[in-house]
């Protein structure tokens, strides 16, 4: 007789039960261990463990019997196991507790070994007659153990049944996450000791343990045993009709995705049940629950119910069934909606290990059978909803009694802590160790061995692959077409294990069903004994994304049919459906099973059961879809459970065989469709006319999938060939949010480009950063343009600098932004700018493209901006100029004739004589939809599958045709599956489940996104590196440096569509989770912070999470606000706000008030006063109604107080601000501790300039000193910027200024100009603020004439800044017109009011307060040039609007001041005798007559001629004449532009003098230079070069006063132009001339000094009116006035460098800039005409003698360049010579003795200087010493004027 090894029991029990008598023991166990060597024909390595376990029992046991050979075997008993799984320590053999819990009794000793013969009793309850021995221990014990284990190891051969043991290594160890998809009882059988820790006890008792573990394996396959126990089988109910009942309520998607979710939560409680009453979970049944309870002899005394006696261990087993069917019905009842039926059967129960030993998953089935199981699928069957059947029990187990059960055992487990996770529970005690036992940490722990992966299921085992091992892994559960086969082996429905022939069929069976469904693309189910029988479960395209899983379960199941026939099986059969089921895991993690569950599950299995015997049936769908590649016949009618009335099944029966096709790879080509060419026609005409230097914008639209793209790259492509750069970007719906998002690729390419183009090839730049520096320091770009830059593309942001957008609303940022954008632009035109998405623009992205768009016609007219969406774009009010002028395109979808061509083009049909077939055109049309995309999907899946072919037919025609399988069926759309996405995802089917989950993430992420914003998923999920390969090797994805897109968006969707919603929030709740166990610093400088915040806020809303939803969006807002990106701050905010109504719990009073506020606060910056205004009154009602009780947030209220009160001073609500503020500030004050608290300093500095503005100035000061103390500490505590700082200095000086404390308001001004100066560029907003203040103060202090340069430039920024139209341009406007008031131009002064207060009459409300101080300015310019009727009515006006604006006392000093202009107005108009009209203009700009001039304490008078705007030198001479004038040198008295066209530069001339603060010197016009009236030289340009009536039309006259005013001989004449006008002096007024000109310098040469006389030569200005110029030098020497001649020589002798220029530039005034500019311009100007021949009239004026190689001598030291050179000379220029400057220099005699040298000729006893005679002779002793004399004068010209 054979015998075999079982594994044996490695139960203890405690030592009460030990023997005292140690000698009859060890006789006992001498006795064993002999009859145990006889057993074996070879002694067993390591036998010393053996005997260690036979040796310990007490005695033996009425189990123990002998063989029929005298030979014992032995194995463990089943219903003493205990489940050795390393993750349920609980419930562990050799767990030990240090305190039974009260309520239990301890168990007696449990620990017994078994001996088993072949042949078993069935009947016996034990399965045999055994024998065991009890416990105990002594010396004379470990004595014989010794002595017998050094007999054993000495023999070392096994016999062959036996394996020799070796250690377990990490290979054999099976992953701790996959054990839960196996039962407890086969954790059990393949337990093994873990090796990984050192243990504390002898090697021979750790062998011992191993090799008992390792003999319980079933090694040979198939094997059985039976044990005794419990079947338990508990179904849901109502499981179809919910799943139906919440499609139709939530839709196919989210309906399916809750319907699993509370199957899975339900399932998840059964099974905890289920373990906490010791049962263990044999298999998940779809909906259903098979568990086992086994008999136990666990030691444990329960009493029966009267008390009278224990009970034994069937009865035990039965109560614990009971116990747990009335939990479950209790929790099922009051948690879920669902009910439940189930039956329990007890008895013996058969174990089956089938199958083929290996560690390969799916290669081994366990399954379980008997009488239990039949009978418990009967009581199945019998029970109702809500019941439970019990054999041996009449009544069921209703769900009221286990609500009872439920409500009792909460009572009594109230304080238990029981660990829901472990198998072993409260309920049942773990085996407890006595004190001599070995402990739990010297054993080591257990773990299972890797052999029990055999048994687990294929789509459970995808689950555990190597690599996916990560939080990824739950993102397998979808809702997915599949396709179910069921085979119900009823030949095998009673198997007997004792026929070993049926049982190796069974496992035959199983063997050959796993090889034909793994090799038909499909996955084993299940294999198990139901209510149905034995039965066989595969499915098909659970796994992989199939085309068409229909046909591979159908070949299935036709191989299985077939090979069970060839098994001679008489009974079988099978069914097959299709349809949408849920796949994936479900269970909680002590026991999960990843399942498939649908009603097409159920309908697979009632096919089964209505198929003919060792037939099939499958499902109409089946059919559908498998009809062109299988034949089928048509079943009689049958009706099943679940389905309402009767109908046909089909009977597959063989394949249709087809040749195969033979065809090119299908092309995507680009095509122009008729739909096409319009649109393709358009957009070609748009790059036509950029061309044509007319920009245009197009917008394309158009559904998903229509082509928009490829029809846009098409045109891009043909752009580029012309020469148009191309830049583009892809925004998504995600992006709406963010400012700018959809420009910020385009900007980041274009800053890039342009510096690299600009580099010329010396470095390469590749990073927003480093092109961003380079454009500054290469001067394209300031400061100002790098923190615009900076809004659209955050990197370049620099944080020092974001103050720099304070002050500007949404409109002057747009022009701001647009301003530096232009200068990259236009450097890169002409240029072709796409933006792509298929989501909304934001409204600031809208307004700075209309603001593009309408520049461009002026500064980039070659550029092309093209918009494509999936819908008509909605445009902004504020950009709907675009749509005016733009080019509209929508794309639809291919007409069917459209189709067909595409068709044939992607075919590669050429002929027409091939045609395409009607019903291969229908299929593609309909599945594609008219899509391109779609098209080409369908196409190249019908090419790969061979189901199109090229056809001769009948009639000699040709045609490519779709194969059909079944002629006579119409229905062709069945060929190509409906579901695209499955085309779509076939390509990926064999990506690893690592690979699967990242694109799953990816399509939660978006269609883009950039993966340094997803870097923290790395740690956790390797996400960004499996990204990376999905784009490199599979082409899933496109990147753009950090950016990533998925390369189709048709694939982007399919996968999105996988998921469902329940499946989304663990995605998203995983990335937020992955955020914070990175503890990613979401403040660093290196974060995208705005982008980073606002992405996972999206994720934390998606997931569900509201409180980290509205956290992370308060963060993105508060980012946005501190950019003053407020446009973005609102949303966010808004968004914040949403997110706190979805909370669980309502957020506490800060929480809910605190985005509120700054929302209101976005508003009001945005100008949206009302919506503002509703917020902030809302936040300040429920701040201040705090329920009695609750202590008031003292520090909220105040902000909500300030808030508001920000709002009403916005409006001019100054007492209603003020009535705020006088609550706010007391209680900040309180409550901040701190004394550098910017906080505080706001609140104060906002209720300060809320005094000030209401008129309450004293009170002003005060708080606005605070306010500055305050700054002052934080800036020395470094918390507080020094531009924080300059805030306050300006605010106390407009206050001192209201207060008529005019110089200490002047020096507030000076501080903040000083600190805007050091810190933001010149041209920023708060640079011309401090500008403007200066002026004003300078200009109450009586010096108008030093304001007025900082008022030119305060004006000129912000002109620039602000546009013409806002209020601050006015202001500045009004300061201008008051300097110039006050020196005395008063006309110049009304021209500027009156474009202020044009526009203030359009900025402001009407009668605005803001109107009162330009009226009264305005009122008393006017009274200033005469027109006192005008004057009263405005400062009437200014009265009544004061009374409209403010109460009585309020401005009472503005109020006074016009009330005594009015009457004093009155008087006068009362006393004139006749009202006179207003006053014309004088024609000598306002000046009667010149005040006397002081020389001595002036300077020298200087009447200067200049011909200004020829060349940069006049206007530097002028420039040096104020240097000079400052320190009382020299005193311009009168300035007189000459040369035509002379106005033009008696413009210019007065507006540079104004600039560099010589507004009161007057200037005349002068005469034509002695060159034709209708020849005009021409006269460069300047923004400062303006008309005004304040120039003398007669500059003769002008001279004549000059002259008159100076004392006798102490006039100079600086001549720097055509002595013209001088002549004309002379001729007129010789007397005056000679009496009062004591030198005249002349700017020109002499033809020698040897002859009697100076004659002039024929320098240019000489040569304009040669005539003139002799008679000059003709009568100064015969009136004996002494002159001084400064020839060429003299500026040859002492050149400057060009650095000069560029360095006077970087002063920042308006006129060293524009005469760096002119220069360069000048210089190439200049060399254009020295290239002309000397007869060209081009040449104009130019003397002969200047040509080529005199420019080079003279300007870059070389001998001659060529004459075609085309390019700028700039460049190469070394040195540029500067006549005038040292003309004005020469007239300082001074400079004159220590920087020049001279000639002098004396003519009538008159000396006559000539400085520069020849070449040789320069008359520039030192020209070292003259150029840094006079470039200090420059600089010192410049800052001066400027306060620098």
């Amino acid at each position: 007789m054979s015998h075999r090894i079982l594994p044996v029991d490695l139960s203890y029990g405690d030592s009460s039960n030990r023997p005292a008598r140690t000698s009859r023991r060890s006789a006992r166990f001498a006795r064993t261990a002999n009859r145990l060597t006889k057993s074996l024909s070879t002694p067993i390595l390591r036998t010393d463990s053996i005997l260690d376990a036979i040796c310990r029992p007490e005695r033996r046991s009425n189990r123990e019997r002998y063989n029929a050979r005298g030979r014992l075997d032995y194995y463990p008993l089943l219903s003493e196991r205990r489940s050795l799984s390393p993750t349920n320590r609980d419930s562990a053999p050799f767990r030990i507790r240090d305190r039974p819990r009260p309520s239990r009794l301890a168990r007696a000793g449990s620990r017994s070994f078994c001996l088993r013969n072949d042949t078993t009793d069935e009947g016996s309850r034990s399965g045999g007659e055994e024998h065991s021995f009890g416990d105990g221990k002594d010396e004379s014990y470990d004595k014989t153990l010794a002595n017998i284990a050094a007999r054993f190891t000495r023999r070392a051969t096994l016999p062959e049944n036996i394996k020799p043991m070796q250690d377990d290594h990490e290979s054999d160890i099976m992953d701790p996450n996959a054990m839960r998809y196996l039962p407890k009882i086969l954790r059990d059988i393949y337990a093994q000791r873990q090796r990984r820790r050192p243990s504390q006890i002898g090697e021979a008792r750790l062998a011992s343990i191993d090799l008992r573990l390792r003999l319980q394996r079933p090694d040979n396959l198939p094997q059985y045993q039976d044990i005794r126990g419990s079947i338990l089988i508990l179904d849901l109910s109502g499981f179809t009709a919910l799943g139906e009942r919440l499609r139709m309520e939530l839709g196919p998607r989210d309906g399916a995705a809750e319907f699993a979710s509370r199957v899975n939560h339900t399932l998840s409680t059964m099974v905890r049940q289920v373990y906490k009453y010791w049962g263990d979970v044999l298999m998940f049944a779809g909906d259903a629950l098979i568990c086992l309870f086994e008999e136990r002899d666990d030691g444990e005394i329960i009493w029966d119910e009267m008390g009278e006696r224990t009970l034994n261990n069937e009865e035990k087993a039965r109560r614990r069934v009971r116990e747990c069917c009335l939990s479950v019905m209790g929790k099922i009842a009051t948690e879920t909606d669902f009910t439940i039926h189930g039956g329990a059967a007890h008895g013996m129960i058969r174990c089956f290990f089938l199958g083929t030993p290996s560690k390969i998953p799916g290669r081994c089935a366990f399954v379980v059978s008997g009488h239990p199981l039949k009978q418990t699928g009967q009581l199945l069957n019998k029970a109702g909803k809500g019941e439970v059947y019990i054999d041996g029990e009449e009544d069921p187990i209703s769900q009221k009694e286990g609500v009872a059960f439920i409500t009792q055992q909460e009572c009594m487990d109230e304080e238990e802590d029981f660990d829901m996770s472990l198998t072993s529970v409260m309920p049942r005690e773990c085996a407890r160790l006595t004190e001599q036992e070995p402990s739990l940490e010297s054993i080591g722990e257990f773990e299972v061995n890797s052999h029990a992966r055999a048994y687990l299921r294929t789509l459970a085992a995808r689950r555990c692959d190597a690599g996916s091992q990560n939080a990824m892994s739950m993102l397998l559960n979808e809702l997915r077409p599949v396709a179910i086969v069921f085979v119900g082996l009823h030949d095998l429905d009673d198997i007997d294990p004792r026929d070993s022939s049926l049982l190796q069929l069974m496992n035959e069976a199983f063997k050959i069903l796993s090889r034909i469904t793994q090799a038909c693309n499909g996955a084993v189910r299940d294999m198990l004994f139901d209510d149905k029988g034995c039965v066989f479960i595969s499915v098909f395209g659970a796994h992989s994304h199939e085309v068409n899983p229909c046909f591979d379960a159908t070949v299935s199941a036709m191989r299985m049919e077939s090979a069970l026939k060839d098994l001679k099986l008489s009974r079988f059969s099978l069914g097959v459906s299709f349809g949408e089921c849920f796949c994936g895991e479900v269970g909680p993690p002590v026991r999960s099973d990843y399942v498939v569950m649908g009603p097409e599950v159920n309908m697979a299995a009632r096919l089964m059961g209505k198929a003919p015997n060792r037939g099939t049936l499958v499902s109409k769908r089946i059919f559908t879809h498998s009809k062109k590649f299988i034949r089928f016949l048509k079943s009689e009618e049958i009706q099943v459970k679940g389905k309402d009335g009767f109908f046909h099944a089909y009977i597959p029966q063989t394949r249709i065989e087809r040749q195969s096709l033979e065809i090119a790879e299908p092309q995507q080509p680009f095509v122009i469709m008729p739909s096409r060419q319009n649109a393709m026609d358009s957009l070609m005409s748009v790059k036509e006319r950029a061309q044509n230097r007319e920009p245009t914008i197009a917008f394309v639209s158009g559904g998903p999938f229509l082509g928009k793209s490829r029809l846009i790259d098409e045109v891009a492509t043909q752009a580029s060939n012309d020469g148009f750069r191309v830049l583009k970007s892809f925004r998504t719906s995600l992006d709406s949010f963010t400012s700018y998002f959809p420009l910020r690729q385009i900007v980041s390419e274009a800053m890039i480009t342009c510096a690299n183009l600009k580099s010329n090839g010396e470095s390469t730049l590749d990073s927003e950063a480093g092109a961003a520096n380079y454009l500054v320091n290469r001067n394209i770009f300031n400061k100002t343009d790098r923190v615009n830059i900076g809004s659209i593309v955050p990197s370049v942001a620099d944080a020092q600098l974001l103050s720099l957008l304070s002050g500007l609303n949404p409109k002057a940022r747009t022009r701001s932004i647009a301003d530096s954008l232009m200068k990259i632009l236009t450097l890169l035109q002409p240029l072709l700018i796409i933006l792509e998405g298929d989501g909304d623009i934001d409204p600031s992205s809208w307004s700075l493209l209309a603001e593009l768009m309408q520049r461009a016609r002026m500064e980039c007219p070659q550029i092309i901006l093209i918009v494509s969406s999936r819908d008509s774009p909605t445009i902004t009010s504020a950009a709907a100029n675009l749509r005016r002028n733009a080019i509209q395109i929508k794309l639809m979808p291919f007409e069917k004739h459209e189709t067909e061509q595409y068709l044939r083009v992607m075919l590669g049909i050429k002929s027409n004589e091939v045609a395409i077939d009607p019903r291969l055109l229908d299929v593609v049309h309909d599945r594609s939809n008219g899509c391109p995309l779609f098209i080409d999907c369908v196409v190249k899946w019908a090419v790969e599958k061979q189901m199109i072919e090229y056809v001769d037919c009948v009639d000699g025609s040709k045609k490519m045709s779709l194969k059909m399988i079944d002629e006579r069926s119409d229905d062709v759309t069945a060929a190509i599956p409906r579901e695209l996405s499955s085309i779509l995802l076939a390509p990926f089917n064999h990506l690893p489940p690592p690979l699967w989950d990242a694109l799953k993430i990816a399509s939660c992420i978006g269609y883009s996104f950039d993966a340094e914003l997803y870097n923290s998923l790395n740690q956790v999920l390797d996400f960004m590196p499996k990204i990376r390969e999905l784009a490199e090797k599979h082409e899933c994805f496109e990147s753009n440096g950090s950016h990533f897109r998925w390369k189709q968006q048709a694939v982007y969707e399919a996968v999105k569509s996988l998921l469902m919603v329940n499946q989304r929030q663990k995605i998203h709740r995983m990335i937020v989770r992955a955020f914070k166990d990175n503890k990613v610093d979401l403040e660093s400088e290196d974060m995208k912070r705005g982008d980073v915040h606002r992405l996972l806020g999206r994720h934390c809303a998606l997931a569900e999470d509201w409180n980290g939803a509205f956290e992370q969006y308060m963060h993105a807002g508060d980012r946005a606000k501190a950019t003053f990106n407020f446009n973005e701050a609102s949303k966010m905010y808004e968004e914040a706000i949403d997110f706190q109504a979805k909370m669980s719990e309502p957020p506490p009073l800060r929480s809910r008030i605190i985005p509120s506020i700054n929302l209101g606060t976005c508003l009001r910056e945005l100008a949206r006063y009302k919506e503002a205004e509703a917020v902030l009154t809302r936040c300040l009602n429920e701040a201040q109604s705090v329920n009695s009780g609750v202590t008031l947030d003292e520090q909220l209220y105040v902000r909500a107080l300030t808030a508001l009160a920000a709002l009403y001073q916005a409006q001019s609500k100054y007492a209603a601000a003020r009535k705020l503020y006088e609550k706010a500030v007391p209680i900040a004050q309180n409550i901040q501790e701190s004394k550098s608290s910017l906080w505080l300093a706001e609140n104060i500095a906002g209720y300060a300039e809320t005094l000030r503005k209401s008129g309450d100035l004293p009170q002003a000061e005060s708080h606005h000193r605070e306010a500055l103390e305050i700054r002052t500490r934080a800036v020395e505590e470094k918390s507080c910027t020094e531009l924080e700082l300059a805030v306050s200095y300006t605010q106390l000086g407009c206050t001192l200024a209201g207060m008529r404390q005019y110089k200490e308001a002047y020096e507030q001004h000076r501080l903040a100009l000083k600190l805007r100066y050091r810190y933001l560029d010149f041209a920023h907003g708060l640079v011309s603020e401090s500008l403007n203040y200066c002026a004003e103060s300078l200009c109450a202090l009586g010096r108008g004439g030093e304001g007025i340069p900082l008022a030119l430039h305060a004006v000129d920024i912000r002109k620039n800044v602000f546009g013409e139209s806002h209020p601050a341009y006015a202001h500045a406007l009004s300061v201008l017109a008051s300097c110039y008031h006050a020196v005395g131009r008063s006309f110049d002064a009304r021209d500027c009011l009156e474009k202020c207060l044009e526009i203030c009459e359009i900025a402001f409300q009407k009668n605005h307060a803001n109107l009162i101080p330009n009226l009264m300015n305005y009122g008393n310019v006017l009274r200033a040039t005469g027109d006192l009727v005008k004057a009263q009515e405005v400062y009437e006006r200014a009265i009544a609007i004061h009374q409209l604006n403010f109460k009585e006392g309020q401005q009472a000093n503005q109020l006074e001041k016009c009330r005594s202009e009015v009457s004093d107005l009155s008087d006068k108009l009362e006393h004139s005798v006749t009202v006179s009209s207003p006053p014309e203009q004088p024609a000598h700009g306002g000046i009667i007559t010149l005040a006397p001039t002081d020389v001595e304490a002036d300077g020298t008078p200087v009447i200067v001629f200049t011909d200004i705007g020829r060349d940069v030198d006049d206007e530097l001479a002028l420039v040096l004449m104020s240097s000079l004038r400052r320190i009382h040198i020299l005193n311009p008295i009168a300035v007189i532009a000459t040369l035509t066209p002379q106005r033009d530069r008696a413009y210019l001339a007065r507006g540079s003098m104004d600039a560099v603060g010589m507004a009161d010197v007057p200037v005349g016009i002068g005469s034509t230079g002695g060159l034709p009236e209708h020849m005009e030289v021409e006269v460069y340009d300047a923004d400062y070069s303006r008309a005004s009536p304040c120039i003398y039309e007669s500059g003769m006259d002008l001279v004549y006063k000059a002259l008159e005013s100076v004392p006798p001989k102490s006039a100079q004449l600086l001549c720097m132009a055509s002595l013209t006008d001088v002549a004309t002096l002379i001729r007129d007024r010789e007397e005056l001339f000679t009496s009062k000109v004591k030198e005249v310098i002349l700017m020109g040469g002499v033809v020698s000094l040897e002859s009697e006389t100076l004659t002039p030569d024929s320098a240019y200005n000489n040569n304009c009116d040669l005539a003139s110029a002799r008679f000059v030098y003709k009568k100064c020497q015969e009136l004996r006035v002494p002159t001084a001649t400064l020839s060429r020589w003299a500026a040859y002798g002492c050149p400057i460098p060009p650095k000069l220029l560029d360095d006077l530039s970087k002063t920042d005034h308006m006129v060293s800039s524009n005469i760096r500019s002119v220069s360069k311009l000048g210089v190439d100007h200049l060399w254009n005409k020295v290239i002309l021949h000397p007869s060209d009239p081009r040449r104009e004026m130019l003397p002969s003698r200047c040509d080529v190689s005199w420019f080079c001598r003279v300007f870059m030291g070389k001998k001659e360049i060529s004459r075609d050179w085309t390019s700028s000379v700039w460049s190469h220029v070394t040195k540029l010579n500067m006549y005038d400057p040292l003309a004005v220099l020469l007239c300082v005699p001074a400079y004159r003795s220590s920087h020049f040298s001279w000639q002098t000729k004396v003519v009538n006893e008159t000396p006559h200087i000539v400085v520069g005679t020849s070449e040789l002779d320069t008359g520039i002793p030192n020209r070292l010493s003259l150029y840094n004399e006079y470039s200090s004068l420059f600089f010192s010209a410049f800052l001066e004027s400027l306060h620098k």
